[in-house]
Formats: structure tokens, sequence, C-alpha cells
């Protein structure tokens, strides 16, 4: 009974680093006061390059994936994994290393679908591109794929603890993107371009 509540505990810890936030910090830029303000990988990309973008895209992704992982590894079961990957997510979102002020958690969140359901990631990154590259917008791919991500759970019959996670996920996603909706209403969200930062990226 241990087990899974130290599991969840952790995985919270593990979703709190701020990844993007540390990449910024290694090159003299706080990401919070630079494009958008939020420390994910859209916006590190944006403000330093594909490559740091995809760094930390990687331990966003990272940080979904292990918890999840962990829990199959230890046979803790499908609420065990689902409680982790949540964990995780929420950490991501309300870190405790920067006073609960995180990010929209979509990196965070592919992560726990690919240990959770890796076939319904497919599908759910499907919905994110074929989205994102119609409409040139990250926000509206993001906010469609979670609302396909639990949609896929129950479709592929994961375990019904699974499905859940993935609402609860799916929801915060989209409340998490609010600011974007209300740009998106407004006529004022600006499409997906990568700046040039020469070599260094």
């Amino acid at each position: 009974m241990a087990a899974p509540i130290i599991l969840t505990l952790l995985s919270y810890l593990l979703g709190s680093v701020p990844a993007g936030f540390l990449v910024g910090s290694s090159a003299g830029v706080d990401v919070r006061s630079a494009g958008s303000g939020n420390i994910g990988a859209t916006n590190v990309a944006r403000t330093l390059g594909w490559k740091k973008g995809l760094v930390t895209l990687f331990a966003d992704v990272a940080k979904g994936f292990l918890p999840v992982l962990a829990a199959h590894l230890l046979d803790l079961g499908a609420a065990a994994a689902a409680a982790a990957g949540l964990a995780a997510f929420a950490g991501h979102l309300y870190p405790v290393f920067l006073g609960f002020k995180g990010g929209k958690g979509v990196a965070t969140a592919a992560g726990v679908y690919l240990g959770a359901m890796a076939l319904g990631l497919l599908v759910v990154l499907g919905v994110f591109l074929l989205v994102m590259l119609v409409a040139r917008r990250v926000s509206l791919g993001s906010m469609a794929a979670g609302v396909a991500a639990p949609v896929a759970a129950w479709a592929l019959s994961y375990p019904v603890e699974t499905v859940w996670m993935s609402l609860v996920i799916g929801i915060l996603v989209v409340v998490r993107h609010r600011e974007n909706i209300r740009r998106l209403v407004a006529g004022e969200e600006p499409p997906f371009e990568l700046r040039r930062r020469g070599s260094g990226g």
C-alpha cells in the first residue's frame, strides 16, 4: 500500500522540476518573462531556438513517462500508474519549485500517455499534428489533443483508470489554455514560428 503513495509523491516532485525554466536559465534568460511567459517547450523554442525547445520537450515528456513506467515495472496496477501520471502532470502545472506556477502540461501529458496508452498516444499525436498544421496554432492542436485523449483511451479499451486519467488531463489542458482561447476568439493568437538564434540555437 505504501509503494503507490510513495511513487505518487515522487512523481509530483519529478513533475515539478521546471525543465524550461532551467534551460532558459542556462542561457541567461528567464522564460517566464519572455514570449508568452510559459515555461513549456513551445515558448522556449520561440524565445531560445528549436534546439533548446527540443531539450525542454524531451525533459517534459520524460517527466510524465518515467513515473508511469515505474508503476508498470513495479507491477502496481493501472490505478497506481494513473495516479503517478496525474501527479507528474500536476507537478508540471503546479510545481513546488516555482511557487506552484507552471506550464500547460502538454508535453508532460504526452509522456504520461506514452507510458499508459502508447497506441492511444499515436491517435492523440495525429489529432495534434493535423489541427496544428491546418490552423498553424499550437494551442488549438494541444486542446484538440486533450479532447481526443480520453476518447482514444475509451475506444481502444484501456483500463477505466486510464480513461479517467486522460479525461482529467484533457480537461486541465483546455483550462490551462484559457488565455489562448481568449486570444483565438479575439483573433490575436499568433501563429507558431521558431526564432532563429544562429549556431547556438
